[in-house]
């Protein structure tokens, strides 16, 4: 039903329009008891099978949705209805942030993929924080944090500490966002020595407390192995938990729509499935298995996450492939991979 009428029918509107739009539609179905009722027998789907401890969390499946989707904390207890095992949230900045002019977000059709450049745009900290404070569910959430694109490089450390201290409290991980190419020079920020920076003085908090909270770092596709050898060895070496690999991609290689091809922006969906796909197995090997994957990237069938699973992931993400496949896309996957477990006990 969602391929043959409900996405024909929304993709014949602007993106962000719709983004927001669904968002609306999704509260007010799930405050109708028959609806939500119906959405969680169809799309929840739980087995102590499907569960995967990592960083100490218990995660009730390996899908969660990545961040972008849920910017701003608004659609925690109703995501939770749709089978994610987990939700990123953000990126978050400091200050609010209304983000790149408009349009911003377009749809590549034969190619299943999205270009964004949305720039960073939330509500800030603080709004984003008394949202994550009263949440009440169990839904395990990280939190994806960036700096304000007023801030300056040499000062980004200071917009990553403000936001992991005031946020600590109230999410389970934290992602420590240096590769969005959508806020000006914020890609310089993977550069050896201004990562350091940046991971030194969270990690210095982190360590202060009494219980630690996983870090991650989410990077770029567009990284050279030269420059995943450097981010390899900062990571290692301030403990970091994990990567998430990866971001959006600058990269335009065999494109095949010819609409919106040439936006700028960060590309999104399967053109950047084996790109992703190649770093989670490099930094795999590189790091000998110490710092855990999260693959994201093109990912719109069980045999995707299977694919990123082998190479090395230990949970995966998506938002473009949920965006064209729908909603029952996770709990379709979940219960395929749930019969590939009960082969292998």
């Amino acid at each position: 039903m969602y391929k043959l009428i409900i996405r024909p029918v929304f993709f014949l509107f602007n993106p962000e329009f719709i983004h927001n739009f669904s968002f609306l539609l999704i509260k007010v179905i799930c405050k109708i008891p028959i609806l939500s009722n119906f959405i969680k027998y169809n799309y929840t789907f739980k087995n102590s099978l499907l569960e995967k401890e990592l960083f100490g969390i218990k995660f009730k499946n390996r899908i969660g949705m990545a961040a972008g989707f849920d910017k701003n904390a608004l659609l925690l207890n109703e995501l939770n209805y749709f089978g994610f095992g987990y939700v990123e949230v953000g990126t978050i900045t400091p200050k609010p942030q209304d983000g790149n002019d408009k349009p911003r977000l377009f749809r590549l059709l034969k190619d299943k993929a999205l270009i964004n450049r949305m720039g960073f745009n939330n509500h800030g900290v603080d709004k984003i924080k008394k949202r994550l404070k009263k949440y009440k569910g169990d839904m395990i959430i990280g939190a994806n944090i960036g700096k304000n694109k007023v801030t300056p490089n040499n000062k980004a450390a200071a917009d990553y500490l403000k936001c992991f201290k005031k946020l600590r409290n109230y999410v389970d991980y934290f992602v420590i966002n240096v590769s969005s190419p959508n806020t000006p020079n914020l890609r310089e920020l993977q550069h050896k020595d201004s990562l350091a920076l940046i991971l030194e003085k969270v990690q210095d908090e982190n360590f202060s407390l009494e219980e630690k909270k996983p870090v991650l770092l989410k990077i770029s596709p567009d990284l050279s192995y030269v420059e995943l050898d450097d981010i390899i060895e900062v990571s290692i070496k301030y403990r970091i938990d994990g990567i998430i690999a990866s971001n959006t991609t600058t990269y335009r290689k065999n494109i095949i729509s010819r609409k919106n091809k040439l936006e700028s922006g960060g590309l999104s969906g399967k053109p950047i499935q084996n790109r992703s796909n190649e770093i989670i197995s490099y930094i795999n090997m590189k790091s000998n298995n110490k710092l855990k994957i999260i693959g994201v990237g093109g990912i719109f069938t069980a045999e995707d996450v299977i694919n990123k699973l082998n190479l090395g992931a230990s949970l995966v993400q998506v938002y473009t492939g949920w965006i064209y496949e729908g909603p029952s896309m996770v709990s379709s996957i979940n219960k395929i991979l749930l019969k590939k477990e009960k082969k292998n006990i």
